[in-house]
This record gives C-alpha cells, sequence and structure tokens, in this order.
C-alpha cells in the first residue's frame, strides 16, 4: 500500500513537471521577446478570449519525434500549438492557438495533427472553431512531412465550412501555404501593425522579382483589410481583435441547425424616427450617408462591418433587429455613387453565402445606379464577378426582404435582390426610382434624333428627361406590376422590417436535390 502510494506521488510529480513545461512554453525569454513586440502570447490570449476557468486542453504533452538537423534537442510540451475547448459567454467553442514562442510557432506535423483532432472534434460537437495564427510558417527541418501536414487541416476546415462557424485571428507572421486555412475560414481578423500575411516574403520577392518591399507592405493589416480583401476586420491591437471576435461570435450559431441566438430586445420594436423621412437629398446626385441611415434602423449600436475599409461603395455587415440578428447589404451612395464593380460584387456575394450558411436573415438596402461602366471592368471579368451576386441571392433560402430607398436601374435592380430573385417581401420609399436605366441615357438612346431636329436641342433634352422622370423616376409603377410589396413611409422602416420577420421566421424553402451547383468563381 505504502510502495504504491509513492509509486502514484512520482507520477504525479512526473505529470505535474511536464504541464508546467507545457505551460513555460519556449521559456522565460522568449515570452519576455514576444512582449517586446507588442505581443501576447498563446496562453494569455487564450485567457483574454475564453470565460474563466473554462478552458479544458487536449494534446498539452505532444511533442514532435524530429532528430534531424539537431531537433532532438528541441522539444517542448506542445510543439508550439496550444489546443483545446472552452467557453465564450457560456457558449462551447473550439480553439487553437500557435505558440511564437515554441519554434517561432512553425508548423509541424503535431500541430497538424492536434488542429485536426480539434476540428473533427468540433464539427462532431457542433460547435465554432476559433484559430489564433503566430507563425513563422512550416517547420524547414520536418520537411515534406510539414508541408503534406497543411492538407490534413485544410480538407478539415472546407469539411466545416457550413457546418460550424471558423473564425481566424492572425496575431503575428502567417506566411505561404499556411495563409490558405484562414483563407478558407469564414472571417478573417488582422491586428494592424504586427500581424501580416504572405505566400511569398519581401525577400523571395527581392529575389524573384527585384521589388523592394516590406513585409507590412506586402501583407499588413491594412492591406489585406483595404487592398486584397482577404481579411474582413481590422483590429488596432490583439486586445481589440479578441474583443471583436467575442462580438462577432454573438452574431453566429453554433452550428448550421441552429438559429443564431436572441438577445433580450433593448430597442422598442415599434421606433418610428422622423429623421428618415427627410434623410434623401431632393437632388438625385447629392450622396447621403448609409451607414447613419442603417443606425437609424436596426438596434441601437448592434451594427457590426465587415468589409469595411474594401469595396466601400457597399456596406455589408452583421445588425440586430428586436434583438434577433440579421445580415445587411447596402450601397453606400457616398462611394462611386453607390455603383456595383468586381470587388463589391465579391464582396456582397461573399457576404450572402455567409449569411445563409448560418440561417441569418438577409435584408438589402438599394440605392444603385447600376454596374460600374468601362474598360477595364469588363476585361477584368464584372459579367463574371457580377454574376456572382445574382448566383448567391437565387441560391440562399433565408429570410430576405430588400428595400429601395433611391435609384434601383438596370440590372442592378435586378441582382440585388428584386422580387424576382427569390426576394420574399420587397419594399420602397417615396423616393425610389426603379428604371431601366438613368434619364439622361434615356435621353440620348430613345431621342436622340428629335433632340438634334429640335430648334433648341438643350430644350428638348430637358424635356424627355423631364417626361421620363414624372414617367419612371417612382416606385409607383413597379408596385402596380407587383415587383415592389409596399410603398412605406422611411419613419416606418424599422417596425415594418421587425414584422415581416416575424412572420419570415418559420419560412420553409425546398431545394432541389443536387451534388452542388458551378458558383461563377
Amino acid at each position: 500500500m505504502t510502495t504504491r502510494f509513492y509509486l502514484m506521488s512520482d507520477q504525479l510529480a512526473t505529470l505535474r513537471a511536464k504541464r508546467q513545461q507545457a505551460l513555460e512554453g519556449g521559456g522565460a525569454k522568449r515570452i519576455e521577446a514576444q512582449h517586446a513586440k507588442g505581443k501576447l502570447t498563446a496562453r494569455e490570449r487564450l485567457s483574454i478570449l475564453l470565460d474563466e476557468a473554462s478552458f479544458q486542453e487536449l494534446g498539452a504533452l505532444a511533442t514532435h519525434h524530429n532528430s534531424d538537423f539537431g531537433m532532438d534537442k528541441q522539444r517542448f510540451p506542445g510543439d508550439g500549438i496550444i489546443t483545446g475547448f472552452g467557453k465564450i459567454g457560456g457558449r462551447r467553442v473550439a480553439v487553437y492557438a500557435q505558440d511564437f514562442t515554441v519554434l517561432g510557432g512553425s508548423f509541424s506535423e503535431v500541430q497538424s495533427n492536434k488542429i485536426s483532432r480539434i476540428l473533427d472534434l468540433a464539427i462532431e460537437a457542433g460547435i465554432p472553431v476559433i484559430g489564433l495564427n503566430d507563425s513563422g510558417g512550416a517547420r524547414v527541418q520536418e520537411g515534406v512531412r510539414s508541408l503534406a501536414a497543411y492538407g490534413e487541416v485544410f480538407v478539415r476546415n472546407v469539411k466545416a465550412s457550413g457546418v460550424v462557424p471558423q473564425l481566424s485571428l492572425i496575431l503575428g507572421p502567417c506566411a505561404g501555404g499556411a495563409v490558405y486555412s484562414p483563407a478558407l475560414t469564414d472571417i478573417t481578423i488582422m491586428v494592424d501593425q504586427t500581424s501580416n500575411m504572405f505566400l511569398t516574403g519581401p525577400d523571395i520577392i527581392k529575389t524573384v522579382t527585384g521589388e523592394d518591399v516590406t513585409a507590412e507592405e506586402l501583407g499588413g493589416a491594412w492591406v489585406h483589410n483595404a487592398t486584397s480583401g482577404v481579411a474582413q476586420v481590422l483590429a488596432t491591437d490583439e486586445a481589440d481583435a479578441l474583443r471583436k471576435t467575442k462580438q462577432l461570435l454573438s452574431y453566429l450559431p453554433q452550428n448550421n441547425t441552429e438559429d443564431p441566438p436572441q438577445l433580450e430586445p433593448y430597442d422598442p420594436a415599434d421606433r418610428m424616427d422622423e429623421t428618415l423621412n427627410h434623410h434623401i437629398p431632393g437632388d438625385d446626385n447629392v450622396p447621403y450617408d448609409m451607414n447613419a441611415l442603417l443606425a437609424q434602423v436596426f438596434d441601437r449600436d448592434s451594427m457590426f462591418g465587415l468589409h469595411s475599409d474594401w469595396a466601400a461603395n457597399a456596406l455589408v455587415g452583421f445588425a440586430r433587429l428586436d434583438g434577433h440578428a440579421v445580415g445587411y447589404i447596402a450601397n453606400n451612395p457616398q462611394v462611386m455613387s453607390g455603383c456595383l464593380d468586381i470587388n463589391a460584387s465579391d464582396k456582397i456575394a461573399r457576404h450572402i453565402t455567409l449569411c445563409d450558411q448560418f440561417n441569418i436573415p438577409l435584408i438589402t438596402f438599394v440605392d444603385c445606379p447600376g454596374y460600374l461602366p468601362g474598360v477595364e471592368q469588363e476585361y477584368n471579368g464584372v459579367i463574371r464577378h457580377g454574376a456572382k451576386i445574382i448566383y448567391a441571392y437565387c441560391q440562399a433560402t433565408v429570410p430576405k426582404i430588400s428595400l429601395v430607398t433611391r435609384k434601383a436601374y438596370g440590372g442592378s435592380y435586378v441582382a440585388l435582390s428584386s422580387k424576382q430573385m427569390n426576394n420574399d417581401v420587397a419594399f420602397a420609399w417615396p423616393s425610389a426610382q426603379i428604371a431601366v436605366m438613368g434619364a439622361e441615357g434615356a435621353a440620348r438612346l430613345l431621342n436622340r434624333r428629335a433632340i438634334e431636329a429640335a430648334e433648341d436641342p438643350k430644350a428638348e433634352e430637358a424635356r424627355f428627361i423631364a417626361e421620363y422622370k414624372e414617367k419612371f423616376f417612382n416606385p409607383y409603377q413597379a408596385a402596380d406590376v407587383g415587383q415592389i410589396d409596399e410603398v412605406i413611409e422611411p419613419r416606418e422602416t424599422r417596425p415594418r422590417l421587425i414584422r415581416a420577420l416575424e412572420v419570415l421566421r418559420t419560412k420553409v424553402t425546398q431545394t432541389i436535390p443536387k451534388k452542388h451547383g458551378l458558383f461563377p468563381v
């Protein structure tokens, strides 16, 4: 009895020593270096992200088995990644966090096995996955095994796509093949000045193309939030990134079989805002603040914009109506008059698909003069990109409500959740202009000869434009033929949307069985 007692004491001491070593990561010096860069350690990040004492770690003692290049002397429990389960706001999540203090967080076979294990369990349990990325790239000492390990994670990212929400935080470097895992997830958050993503680094680019570029200029947070569109959220620092992750999660369900959580309503459902009746300028060519309009309609302070700095001619994000999560899409008249171009089309199509896969109703605010004309747009495939919006709306089965606030011309009217695109309820304000094209273009197309033959061509053109506007620049003809369900006062918008969503909450849609369609990529 005594011998067994002492044996267990020794075993416990060994376990506790190994656990302590795992908690210390790469050691005090490397942790100090991490802090000197303005970065937290992986465990510090998880302690901020997760509810207190909720983290249950798996694989804490796993190590690599490589002895090449002196690696047998560099074994750390956990092998540079922390994986497990925890809670955020009382809701279960799966997490993994790369530890840069251990071998630079380099991606190894063991890392792949641990991430794959967590993804498999998250899919089975139906809970979101949050990945904290901070790695110098593939572990070169492992050769092709570290490259093959990427594939194991990618296949699970795709398997989880549309089943459980996947959020990626980029909190340091993320290079080479590692960039594709975040790109396969639903939302990528990057921290300004301390994170970057690129396939090939500045040194290789210098060698191959002769271009001089820094890591920040090549793949910094601002680049991917404002230029490439790879990331959807920009964070000022790590604390901001972790706070925004928690906020984003509050709009998402645990998995694709559930609805997003509802908050206790705190903004009256029947609230009407009189200022909306005066929000649209009298002059058609004067822009207005669409973000301010949305803020007056949705629950107070409930908007969370995605891709806010990329393709700003379109606005997308999450908000709430009467405590329920919704996805919004809107044209932004303050940028390119709200035209649709290639990037805006990609941005909108992605958001429709994101909301649809997680049962988040879509509300579309339309003020669009059409697709952006131009040789560059045509050469770069605006037809193909524009078709993505159409495909995404037609494919989406969640409740869809549209509201035309002003311009809805030509193909953009049809594409932006029109009645014929499986829209459920179509509203319009009295200021809506639903027409095949703008009045000036119509004058030149339909009345060119009469204008040229007139004694006063300018007066004749003005007369035709006024006649065209009188006839088509209103919502009533569209309402007359059933393309608009109801013309409403702007101040009525919030209660109208809430009541419509109340009815549509039990919507059932039957789809034709098929393997999958061909998204116009």
